[in-house]
C-alpha cells in the first residue's frame, strides 16, 4: 500500500464484528444475577469487547500502548509555551521510564512501546522504542502543507506496520498515545474542518498558554484553514485534511486505528490528539466505530466534540489533557473489571435466584 488510492481501498476492508457475538453476551449479561442493566455502561463495555474478540472471555487481558512521537513545524508560530526540543526530551524520560505513562502502564501490566516517526532529534536503539522516523518533523501548516503525499503514505504505513506488531504480540486491548509539542494546534484544525465547529470552540490552551498565546494559536489555526482550505466544505476530505494540517504522528496514529481494526483488536483511545486520529479514521472507515472505546473526556474543549462527531461515551471523567495514552490506560482496569464480572458472576439459574416477574 504506497499511495493514498492503496489507503483508501484499503480502508474499506475493515468488517464489522459479527452481530452473533454481541447478542450471544448481551444474553448471557442479562442472564446474571442483578437486575437488567442494573451494571449500567458496564454491560454495553463487556459486550462490545466481547463482539470486537469474537466471544472469547479470556482471561486475563494482554494490554499494549503505543505512544507516538513527532515533532510539529507549525511550532515556528509560537504556538506552544514550551520548545519544542521537549518532544525529545519526553521521549528519552519515557524511554528511561520516568514519565506518567510509564507509571501507569507498570501499574496497569500494559506493554509500552515508544514509536518515532518524526521527532527533531536521533536517538539510540533502547528497550521500548521503535525507529519509523519518516522525516524530523511535519512541515509547517502556516506556510505549506504539513506533509506529501509520500509522507503522508509512509507514516500511514508506519501505523499499520505498528498494528501487525501488536497482534503479533498478542494484545487484546490497545491504548493509542501520542507525545509532540505543537501537536494539540494540528488537533484542533482537524476538529474544526471535521465536525464544521468554530476554531475557537475547539482550541484550549494546550500544554499551559496564557490568553495570549491562546489568541496567537487561534490566529495561527485560521490562517492555516484559509491557506489550506479558502472553501471549506462537509464532509471535509480526511486524506487532504490530515495531509494539510495534520502531523506525522496523527497520521500514524490513523493508520494504526485502521489497522488495529482489520485486525480485531479492541482500540482505547486516549484524549484530543488520539481522538482527532481516531476521527479521521473514522471519516476514511466509517466500521473503525465499532473498535473504539474512549478511555477519557480531555479537559481540551475540542475533545467534546470529537467524542459526539464519533458517538462515544468516555468511561472516565478526570479533567486530565496530558496525553501520552495515561487515560487511556486509566480506563484499562473498567474494562477489565467489566469482563471480569461477566466471566464469574453466577446466573438466576445456576445460583437458583428467582428472577423478577414480568
Amino acid at each position: 500500500m504506497n499511495t493514498i488510492s492503496d489507503w483508501k481501498e484499503n480502508a474499506q476492508s475493515i468488517a464489522l464484528p459479527e452481530d452473533r457475538h454481541f447478542a450471544r453476551a448481551r444474553k448471557r449479561l442479562d442472564s446474571l444475577t442483578k437486575p437488567l442493566g442494573s451494571l449500567g455502561e458496564l454491560e454495553s463495555i463487556a459486550a462490545q469487547v466481547l463482539a470486537i474478540r469474537a466471544g472469547s472471555a479470556q482471561l486475563p487481558l494482554k494490554k499494549g500502548v503505543y505512544v507516538f512521537a513527532a515533532d510539529h513545524g507549525v511550532t515556528q508560530a509560537g504556538v506552544s509555551a514550551y520548545p519544542k526540543e521537549v518532544t525529545a526530551q519526553m521521549v528519552l524520560n519515557f524511554l528511561r521510564g520516568g514519565a506518567a505513562i510509564n507509571v501507569l502502564s507498570r501499574l496497569h501490566h500494559a506493554e509500552l512501546t515508544v514509536i518515532d516517526v518524526g521527532v527533531d532529534a536521533e536517538f539510540a536503539d533502547a528497550p521500548g522504542l521503535y525507529p519509523a522516523k519518516v522525516r524530523r518533523a511535519s512541515r509547517n501548516m502556516l506556510r505549506e502543507a504539513a506533509m506529501t503525499q509520500e509522507e503522508l503514505a509512509a507514516a500511514l504505513q508506519v501505523g499499520v506496520d505498528l498494528s501487525e506488531f501488536a497482534h503479533r504480540k498478542g494484545h487484546h486491548l490497545i491504548a493509542v498515545g501520542e507525545m509532540g509539542i505543537g501537536n494539540t494546534t494540528a488537533a484542533s484544525a482537524i476538529t474544526s474542518l471535521l465536525t464544521g465547529q468554530a476554531v475557537a470552540n475547539v482550541t484550549g490552551r494546550g500544554a499551559g498558554l496564557d490568553e495570549t498565546g491562546r489568541n496567537r494559536k487561534l490566529n495561527v489555526i485560521r490562517k492555516s484553514l484559509r491557506l489550506h482550505f479558502p472553501e471549506p466544505t462537509l464532509p471535509a476530505d480526511p486524506i487532504e485534511v490530515l495531509r494539510r494540517v495534520g502531523g506525522l504522528e496523527i497520521a500514524a496514529m490513523t493508520g494504526f486505528i485502521l489497522g488495529a481494526a482489520r485486525q480485531g483488536i479492541a482500540i482505547l483511545c486516549d484524549g484530543f490528539i488520539s481522538t482527532s486520529a481516531a476521527a479521521l479514521a473514522f471519516a476514511i472507515a466509517p466500521n473503525v466505530k465499532s473498535y473504539l472505546l474512549a478511555g477519557h473526556r480531555s479537559q481540551e474543549p475540542g475533545h467534546h466534540h470529537l467524542l459526539r462527531y464519533l458517538g462515544l461515551r468516555p468511561i472516565l471523567n478526570l479533567d486530565m489533557r496530558l496525553g501520552e495514552g495515561t487515560g487511556a490506560v486509566l480506563a484499562m482496569p473498567i474494562i477489565e473489571a467489566a469482563l471480569r464480572l461477566y466471566s464469574e458472576m453466577a446466573t438466576f439459574a445456576s445460583a437458583g435466584v428467582s428472577e423478577a416477574e414480568a
